[in-house]
């Protein structure tokens, strides 16, 4: 075990399974002593077990790390309280905090229900929010914390993933702020776009083929559609870790694309083009133009189709 985490306390929540299980697993491998949360419910948010969170905790304390399960919801306002307090009743203090739990409820947004967009909203958005917020408040009294967030490329457009890509670029957006709000206090809070093959990438039919092969420990069967553009779980944890670290402390307000042997700092949003006036602009000065400046070379990223026979 290494010692770069060693008295430090940690939460990941949504760490029952895929990438919040490395994360934990690896917390834990540094010297960290590790809240696990997981409600233990499926890919949709539906139900919850207690044995995802018990698994993890007993395979860190098999090896020979210090870990207790947390089973709250990160998608009510006394969850995200619970799994804080739950750091401080178990372990006395509290120093980084991963915001990971999510869930998808897919759907074209023509066919997209309001509870569908709501309960994406909870677990994801106000997820993040409704752990944070307890958290920054202790952080802000010992002038030392480490925030990170969970976003995804989907946040750049995914079909079908209305509700699910929202939530994941709001989540950049309070990542930006957290930061700003909480740099002064010795707090750091980041956001990976992590691409890794779980539970919310792979199809159910493939899950259940890769649990039942694990289960059984033979080959796991995923073809290579998955391996070879979305890496283990595991090779996104290092990453996560490291921005734990105290070698990370001048990392703040940043995202990230973990794609296994490819870590990329992503751009802040700017201005690429600009056009200017005296006065207001009318629509007929838009209308003559913008198609010559503005819109100059722009493609429809899902253009018209052409209908069918």
């Amino acid at each position: 075990m290494g010692e770069r985490l060693k008295g430090k306390v940690a939460i990941v929540t949504g760490a029952g399974r895929g990438i919040g299980m490395a994360e934990a697993l690896l917390f834990a491998a540094e010297g960290a002593k590790v809240v696990v949360n997981d409600l233990g419910g499926g890919r949709d948010g539906a139900g919850g077990a207690t044995s995802p969170a018990d698994k993890v905790v007993k395979e860190i304390k098999d090896r020979g790390g210090k870990a207790m399960a947390n089973y709250d919801s990160v998608a009510t306002p006394e969850g995200g309280e619970n799994i804080i307090k739950s750091a401080l009743n178990a372990f006395g203090r509290l120093d980084i905090l991963v915001n990971n739990a999510g869930i998808l409820r897919d759907r074209m947004i023509f066919n997209l229900m309001p509870e569908e967009w709501d309960i994406v909203m909870k677990v994801h958005l106000y997820g993040h929010f409704y752990c944070t917020r307890p958290a920054c408040a202790i952080f802000r009294q010992q002038k030392s914390g480490r925030i990170i967030n969970t976003a995804s490329e989907s946040g750049l457009g995914s079909v079908g993933q209305a509700n699910y890509s929202a939530a994941k670029e709001g989540i950049v957006g309070f990542t930006r702020t957290v930061a700003r709000d909480m740099g002064r206090y010795g707090v750091t809070c980041n956001a990976i776009r992590p691409r890794a093959a779980t539970r919310l990438t792979v199809s159910p039919e493939m899950a259940e083929a890769i649990e039942k092969a694990s289960a059984e420990g033979k080959p796991l069967p995923v073809g290579p559609e998955v391996t070879a553009f979305l890496p283990a779980p595991e090779d996104i944890a290092p990453f996560v870790v490291y921005l734990a670290t105290d070698e990370a402390a001048n990392i703040n307000g940043c995202t990230f694309i973990l794609a296994g042997n490819q870590i990329a700092l992503c751009s802040e949003p700017v201005a690429v083009k600009t056009i200017y006036k005296t006065g207001a602009w009318t629509l007929d000065e838009l209308v003559s133009v913008v198609p010559g400046t503005l819109a100059a070379g722009l493609v429809n990223p899902s253009p018209p189709q052409p209908a069918k026979q």
